[in-house]
């Protein structure tokens, strides 16, 4: 009948515009990652990428640009919300890299509608995709800053008064920098802890969904960071210079000899 007929088609329209969606969010992930792992080898930050970095970068921008493109017409209207479960996926791994390369550079959160910007084809931009994204960002962060101050001694940050440290001193309030990495990851902190995900309007979203384990793995990641900077400061003049926190567990650990 040209009525089952009809509904033949639209479901096997939909299941390909799906299958679409889907290939295209997990490429668009992969390449996101490819962005985020060649953003890791800076060193800085409030400055230029390097020209290695950002002709790496923008070779992955262009194909994760086309991908968004060729999605555009299934996402117009009620199917960017149908299909919303499908990009989601892709959508946050790529405000992670994003904001991941706007921090690198000005040391500042990317805001919403910034990030909504960004994304290229015209794909709508969800407050929950963006947020989800911006937990994924703090583990980022943490790694950008273990390995900036396993090889430099120095927190990282844009104030000019970075110690290193063999300078650093709990005395000294001058040494210590007041805009730094983990200023800014325990301010993301707070602002985490104070989320309401209980509301009625977002009982059922993916943010109330997927917050609580991002929650715990968000403040794993804040404290790693934490104790690296405690024992660069507080045992920092008791060491020899060069000498680096051991961030191993506890666990097997030699005893302390005895003099």
């Amino acid at each position: 009948m040209p009525m089952f007929e009809q509904f033949r088609n639209e479901l096997d329209e939909h299941h390909d515009r799906r299958e679409r969606i889907i290939k295209a969010s997990r490429d668009i992930t992969a390449l996101s990652k490819k962005i985020i792992f060649a953003l890791q080898r800076v060193r800085h930050l409030s400055s230029p990428l390097p020209s290695s970095v950002t002709s790496e970068t923008s070779k992955h921008q262009t194909t994760i640009t086309a991908l968004f493109t060729s999605l555009t017409t299934d996402l117009q209207g009620l199917n960017s919300w149908r299909y919303q479960r499908q990009i989601s996926p892709g959508i946050q791994e790529y405000i992670e890299a994003v904001s991941f390369s706007h921090y690198l550079q000005h040391q500042t959160l990317m805001t919403y509608p910034e990030a909504a910007s960004s994304v290229p084809g015209g794909i709508q931009l969800t407050e929950d995709d963006y947020v989800l994204g911006l937990f994924d960002l703090v583990g980022e962060l943490m790694r950008f800053a273990i390995t900036a101050m396993a090889t430099s001694g120095t927190i990282p940050g844009s104030s000019t008064s970075e110690a290193s440290n063999s300078e650093m001193d709990i005395n000294k309030e001058s040494s210590i920098p007041q805009q730094d990495i983990l200023t800014d990851l325990r301010a993301l902190r707070t602002n985490f802890e104070a989320l309401d995900t209980t509301s009625s309007t977002i009982a059922n979203s993916t943010l109330s969904r997927d917050v609580e384990k991002k929650m715990e793995v968000m403040k794993t990641c804040v404290e790693k960071v934490e104790n690296l900077v405690y024992g660069m400061i507080i045992r920092g003049r008791e060491r020899p210079k060069g000498w680096m926190p051991d961030l191993a567990s506890g666990e097997g650990r030699e005893p302390v000899e005895s003099y």
